[in-house]
C-alpha cells in the first residue's frame, strides 16, 4: 500500500506541476558545451516556473536555434541547438522573454575541448581494475559528511544502510597504496547526486546527473581526482544508471511528460529476467515486466524510447567524459534499458570519444545469455548492440566451481574448460570485465569458505585468465561476508576514517595473514603489469584429467602456465601432455615464490594453482 501510494504520489506530481516550489528559472543542462564536437547537434533541457510561456531568443555566431519544444509540463522548455564547426569559444545570453515582465537570462558557455593526451584513453585486457564503494572506502574531508539540505542527513558507521563518510579525497589519499598493489584502473560506484531519504549512499539513484554528490565532493575535485589518477598512471572508469532514477529528482519529481517514465496503474517491479528479451517463445507482457518494470519502488525505469529521455541522458554522459577526461563507462543493469537505445548510445559515445572503453552489467546466468548483449551477435536481433564486453559473472561461477566443486564431466574444473571453450560466442571475450564478486554479491573469500589456499587459487585465475580483471575493494586484505543483506560486503576499510584501530593501508596494520594475502595479489598483479603474455597473449586450455586443470597465456615474449589440481590430495603432472606449448623447456620460474620448477614432474598440493613462467633452452 505504501509503495503503491508513493508511485501515484510521484505521478500526480506531473498533474500539479509543482510551480510553487520551482524558481523562475531553475537551471539549464548541460550547463556549458563545447565546440567542436562530432555531433553538432545539442538539446538543452530548461527548467523553471511556467517556463514555456516565455519566448526563447539566442543570437551567437555559429550557433542556430532549430527548434523550441513545449511538452506537457509548462516548466520545460526542449531547445535545439546546432553549433557550427565555426563557432568559436566563448559566452552569450540565453532570453527567456514574456510581454510586460522582465526577460530572463542564462548565460551559456562553448568551451575548447581538452585534447590533452591521456584523457579518454580506454580500459583494456592490459589494465587491472578495482572496484570501490567511495562512501564505504576512507574518509578524507570530514567536512562534507552531511548537509541540513539533504534529505539523508549525518553518518552512522554502525549502520549499514547509512551514510559513513567516504570520499572522494578519501580515495586520492591512498593512489599510492592501489599504485603499489598493482591496479591501473579504478572504477567507483556512482558518485553523482542520491539526495534519496534512505540508504542513498550506493550511489545508483541518480537525482542530479550533472552533479557529485556533495558528501563525496565537487564537480572540481572529481576532476582533480581524474587527473591526479592519469598522472600516476592509472585510469577511471565511471558508473552509469541508464535504466532508472532516484524519484527525488527533479525530472521526476516535476516531470516534463508522463512518458519520461514507463508507467503503470499502481508499483509494477521488474520480473528481473533477463530470459525474456531474449526468448523466442516469451509473452510480450514478460518481456515488458523486465524491461519497463520499476527496479525498485525510489528507482524510476526511465522510458528510453522517448527521444528527449535519449538526448538528456547521452549528453549527461558524452558531457562527464568531455569535462573530466575519464577513461570508461561500466554500465549498469544493462539488459533491462531500451535495446534499440542501448546501441545507439554506444555509437554516438564512440563517435566523441573513440578510444573510450565500455562494458556493461549482466549478471545472468549462461554464456549464450551474456553474449546475446554483445557487439557483433546480430543473430535473431536484427541489430548490433555496438557493446564491446560484459561483466562475466558466468566465468566468476565457473572459478568457483572448479576451486569448491567435485570433479566430472561438466562439473568442477570441468565447469570452468565448458565455459572457456564457449568463447567462441564473443566477438571478442577479451573485453569481458572477469571478477570474483563486487558490491552485489558475497565476498570471494566466503565463497571459498575462508580457505586460504583456494583464495590464492582463484586470485591466481583471476589474474592470469583472458579478458579484464577487476577487484572489489579489501580482497586483498582478506576482507569477507555472505550477500545476506548487500550491507555486510559493503564494510569501511579500516584505516580509512580518524581514530580506526586499526590502518590496513600499511603493513604494520595488517595481520601476518592479510600481509601475506596482499603481498600475493600484489606479486601477481605487478608482474601481470610487465607480462604482455597475460595481457594481450593468447589462451590455450587443456581438457582437465584427474582433476588437474592446466592453460597457457603466451606471445613472442613469454609463456604462462597456469596449472591447478582441483584435488584434495596432492599429485603430480607431467609436462609431456603439454608439448604443444612447453616446446623444448625444460624448466619454468614460479612467478610467486621465484623459484625454478622441474616440468618433467611438477608436484601440485591439493587445491593449488602454480603460475609458472618457461624458461626456454634451459636445461640445468
Amino acid at each position: 500500500m505504501k509503495k503503491n501510494l508513493l508511485f501515484t504520489i510521484c505521478c500526480a506530481m506531473l498533474a500539479l506541476g509543482a510551480s510553487a516550489q520551482i524558481p523562475a528559472l531553475e537551471r539549464v543542462e548541460p550547463m556549458f558545451w563545447w565546440v567542436g564536437m562530432s555531433n553538432p547537434n545539442l538539446q538543452l533541457i530548461v527548467h523553471g516556473n511556467n517556463i514555456a510561456a516565455r519566448n526563447v531568443v539566442l543570437n551567437y555566431p555559429g550557433v542556430k536555434l532549430k527548434a523550441v519544444h513545449k511538452v506537457e509540463n509548462s516548466n520545460y522548455l526542449f531547445l535545439d541547438l546546432e553549433v557550427f564547426s565555426s563557432a568559436s569559444p566563448g559566452t552569450f545570453p540565453i532570453k527567456f522573454t514574456k510581454a510586460g515582465e522582465k526577460a530572463l537570462v542564462y548565460n551559456y558557455s562553448l568551451k575548447k575541448r581538452d585534447k590533452s593526451a591521456g584523457r579518454a584513453q580506454g580500459v583494456t585486457s592490459k589494465d587491472l581494475i578495482y572496484l570501490i564503494m567511495p562512501d564505504r572506502f576512507s574518509n578524507g574531508d570530514e567536512s562534507n559528511d552531511s548537509f541540513d539540505n539533504m534529505r539523508e542527513k549525518g553518518i552512522n558507521r554502525d549502520s549499514m544502510y547509512s551514510r559513513h563518510g567516504g570520499d572522494i579525497q578519501g580515495v586520492m589519499n591512498h593512489l599510492d597504496y592501489l599504485k603499489n598493489l598493482g591496479v591501473t584502473a579504478i572504477w567507483l560506484t556512482p558518485e553523482i547526486e542520491n539526495d534519496e531519504p534512505h540508504a542513498s549512499y550506493h550511489g545508483y539513484a541518480v537525482t542530479d546527473y550533472y552533479k557529485i554528490d556533495p558528501r563525496y565532493g565537487t564537480n572540481e575535485l572529481y576532476k582533480q581526482f581524474v587527473e591526479k589518477c592519469h598522472s600516476m598512471g592509472l585510469k577511471v572508469i565511471k558508473d552509469l544508471v541508464h535504466n532508472h532514477a532516484g524519484t527525488e529528482g527533479y525530472t521526476i519529481s516535476d516531470m516534463p511528460m508522463k512518458s519520461w517514465v514507463h508507467q503503470w496503474p499502481t508499483y509494477t517491479k521488474s520480473n528481473f529476467r533477463d530470459a525474456a528479451v531474449m526468448d523466442p517463445h516469451v509473452s510480450p507482457m514478460d518481456r515488458k515486466l523486465m524491461q519497463d518494470g520499476w527496479f525498485d519502488h525510489r528507482m524510476a525505469d526511465m522510458n528510453e524510447s522517448n527521444p528527449y529521455v535519449q538526448n538528456f541522458l547521452t549528453q549527461n554522459h558524452i558531457w562527464w567524459v568531455e569535462y573530466a577526461g575519464i577513461d570508461g563507462f561500466r554500465l549498469d543493469t544493462y539488459p533491462y534499458n531500451d535495446p534499440a537505445y542501448m546501441a545507439k548510445w554506444a555509437q554516438d559515445v564512440k563517435a566523441e570519444f573513440p578510444k573510450l572503453s565500455i562494458f556493461g552489467e549482466t549478471l545472468v546466468w549462461s554464456a549464450a545469455n551474456q553474449a546475446f548483449f554483445t557487439q557483433g551477435n546480430t543473430v535473431n536481433r536484427g541489430f548490433d548492440t555496438h557493446l564491446p564486453g560484459i561483466t562475466d559473472g558466468v566465468l566468476k561461477d565457473a572459478i568457483f566451481e572448479a576451486i569448491n566443486g567435485n570433479d566430472g564431466w561438466t562439473d568442477g574444473v570441468g565447469r570452468l574448460y565448458s565455459v572457456l571453450a564457449q568463447d567462441f560466442l564473443y566477438q571478442d571475450a577479451t573485453r569481458n570485465t572477469i571478477f570474483l564478486d563486487n558490491h552485489d554479491m558475497s565476498r570471494m573469500l566466503s565463497v571459498l569458505k575462508e580457505d586460504f589456499t583456494k583464495y590464492k587459487s582463484a586470485m591466481a585465475m583471476l589474474l592470469t585468465m583472458r579478458g579484464v580483471p577487476q577487484l572489489y575493494y579489501g580482497d586483498e586484505i582478506l576482507m569477507k561476508n555472505l550477500s545476506d543483506p548487500d550491507g555486510l560486503v559493503r564494510e569501511d576499510f579500516a584505516g580509512g576514517w580518524k581514530g580506526d584501530k586499526d590502518n590496513k593501508f600499511t603493513a604494520d596494520g595488517r595481520t601476518k595473514r592479510e600481509n601475506e594475502a596482499f603481498n600475493y595479489v600484489s606479486k601477481l598483479a605487478n608482474y601481470r603489469k610487465v607480462t604482455t603474455a597475460l595481457q594481450t597473449g593468447k589462451l590455450m586450455q587443456y581438457v582437465p584429467e584427474k582433476g588437474i586443470y592446466v592453460y597457457f597465456r603466451y606471445d613472442a615474449a613469454k609463456t604462462v602456465m597456469v596449472i591447478f589440481n582441483s584435488s584434495e590430495k596432492e599429485q603430480t603432472a607431467s609436462a609431456e601432455r603439454y608439448f604443444e606449448r612447453i616446446g623444448d623447456a625444460k624448466k619454468a620460474r614460479n612467478v610467486i615464490t621465484d623459484e625454478d620448477v622441474d616440468l618433467k614432474q611438477i608436484a601440485l598440493p591439493a587445491k593449488t594453482a602454480l603460475v609458472l613462467e618457461l624458461l626456454p633452452g634451459i636445461t640445468h
